[in-house]
């Protein structure tokens, strides 16, 4: 059964976590944390951050669910951390790198790399996705959000609901795409014929995605990306789709003897900070495989 408290806060200025760590017998500050975040701690009845600063005469309701085992394990893997505050972390992601466990990948993800950098992710309202707004393909790098607490990750994913989000990319198509700047609009659903693939198909999902030429390389050419909408594959099943393949990409794309992976990167993020609604813009250059690949084809 859970255990409850019901506290009035008989001081001014001390932490919302720190309070309820000294208050709750055998509750540590990193699980009064985890608590905050999934909402089982509540100040005057509301919601709130783990660094809110209590006022003399709040009442603070605590409750402490029975304990379960969690499916996920953190895990010591390198983080670039671009932002963090007590609301979310803005990550750097390497390729390679899965962001959250799923079918064939159980273990070693950014979700594990994060919750050994911070153990209160693990208590999200998801079980094995805790903190996840959006997410990267495990071969594309780039700049990714992790919500640290629900209050934050239910605000950032109505941004992303409603377009509020700014997120461009850097691709390398095979081709020389021209007009330099359009608008590709196609439906995108399951492929009927792989069902592990996606596809553009009458009875898809609205997708829209806007391109524009950065500059041509050869018989190549560097565009800047920026959905419109999140579909899965988006960018691949679209610019494939228009008969520009993104190079690298074995599953939409063309091989290349330059590339072990997908030339795609998150390069710029925009958004608004949940606590404070204040617009942030973060950017992340091309990591050194896709420098060298632009090299080599010069």
């Amino acid at each position: 059964m859970a255990t409850e408290y019901h506290l009035m806060a008989d001081r001014a200025g001390t932490r919302l976590d720190k309070y309820v760590s000294e208050q709750c017998p055998g509750l540590s500050r990193t699980q009064a944390q985890k608590l905050i975040a999934m909402g089982y701690i509540t100040v005057n009845n509301r919601v709130a951050r783990a660094s809110l600063k209590l006022v003399a005469g709040d009442q603070v309701a605590v409750i402490i669910p029975p304990a379960t085992a969690s499916p996920l394990s953190p895990e010591s893997i390198p983080l670039k951390i671009v932002y963090e505050d007590d609301d979310l972390l803005v990550i750097d992601k390497p390729a390679g790198l899965t962001t959250h466990p799923a079918p064939g990948h159980p273990e070693h993800t950014l979700v594990n790399a994060i919750l050994a950098h911070f153990p209160g992710l693990s208590v999200l309202s998801d079980s094995v996705r805790p903190g996840i707004v959006h997410r990267l393909d495990k071969d594309t790098s780039g700049l990714i959000i992790i919500a640290k607490n629900n209050a934050a990750r239910l605000d950032l994913i109505e941004q992303f609901r409603t377009r509020a989000v700014v997120k461009t990319y850097l691709t390398l198509v095979r081709g020389r795409l021209t007009p330099e700047w359009g608008v590709i609009e196609a439906p995108i659903g399951r492929d009927p014929r792989n069902r592990k693939r996606m596809a553009v198909v009458h009875e898809g999902r609205e997708a829209r995605t806007e391109y524009r030429v950065i500059k041509y390389i050869g018989d190549y050419t560097l565009l800047e990306i920026k959905p419109q909408t999140g579909r899965t594959h988006q960018i691949r099943v679209h610019l494939a789709a228009i008969g520009y393949p993104v190079v690298g990409d074995a599953t939409y794309g063309v091989k290349s003897p330059y590339l072990s992976r997908q030339f795609l990167h998150a390069h710029r993020l925009g958004f608004r900070l949940p606590s404070t609604g204040e617009s942030v813009e973060f950017t992340s250059p091309l990591p050194p495989d896709l420098e060298q690949a632009l090299k080599n084809l010069a």
